[in-house]
């Protein structure tokens, strides 16, 4: 039974293929010939670097590509249902990605 329940499962929209940093890695080598340990130390020098600006409340734009942008979030009313107990949760920021018009359309096609 469970394993019908799996089958049904892997049909599902949710399990889309995924692409991780290495997979990314991997693509980069082999469409420039660099080493991967070259590509990685590079993949991870731009990740740091956007987390760095964003950090500092900098906006990143990638023309082509998209922006990592700082929304702030406002302050919030919410409630703990297991205590019975209303929180609030403070004004924050918290990092987002907008992709560029032309990737947009890329997706869409």
């Amino acid at each position: 039974m469970q394993s019908k329940k799996l089958e049904n499962y892997s049909n599902n929209i949710f399990f889309k293929k995924k692409m991780t940093k290495a997979d990314i890695v991997n693509e980069i080598t082999k469409n420039t010939g660099i080493d991967k340990t070259t590509v990685l130390t590079t993949v991870e020098a731009f990740m740091d670097a956007v987390k760095a600006s964003l950090s500092k409340d900098e906006n990143v734009y990638l023309r082509g590509f998209g922006s990592f942008v700082v929304k702030k979030r406002a302050q919030k009313t919410a409630r703990n249902i297991s205590k019975n107990t209303t929180i609030i949760i403070p004004e924050h920021n918290i990092p987002a990605f907008k992709p560029a018009k032309t990737f947009t359309l890329s997706v869409k096609k």
